[in-house]
């Protein structure tokens, strides 16, 4: 992965030298992405390749957001990771202001809030040293 990781990001350089956002998604110009014009590429991409045709809606470019917060937050889970110190990293990377506004991904999702219960029961019923 690291292979890969500085493969793009020696591309990215040497196609947009001057990086004029540090967004991690930017245009030819060098300038963050804006959600009006990658918008309707993205319906025409989920369009063309006919994905969700049997969904009550349409895939949604937001959605993508949601799925890989709660994917995250699955696996920190999973794996016992500290997620209280790991919060401010995936809000950062996300774009949000702060923390709070990337709980709510907690709430949207029914197996993350097994996971947070089944976590928090257990540190209730954890010995005391």
């Amino acid at each position: 992965m690291r292979l890969l990781h500085g493969n793009l990001a020696g591309a990215r350089k040497v196609r947009t030298p001057t990086v004029k956002d540090p967004a991690f998604f930017i245009s030819l110009t060098g300038k963050r992405l804006i959600y009006a014009c990658v918008h309707p590429v993205f319906r025409a991409l989920v369009d063309t390749a006919a994905v969700g045709l049997d969904a009550p809606h349409p895939p949604r470019l937001h959605e993508l957001r949601h799925t890989f917060a709660v994917r995250t937050l699955l696996h920190w889970y999973r794996t016992g990771a500290n997620i209280q110190a790991r919060i401010p990293s995936l809000s950062t990377y996300m774009g949000h202001r702060e923390p709070a506004c990337t709980y709510w991904y907690l709430s949207a999702a029914p197996e993350l809030l097994a996971l947070a219960a089944a976590r928090r029961d257990g540190l209730r019923k954890a010995p005391r040293s």
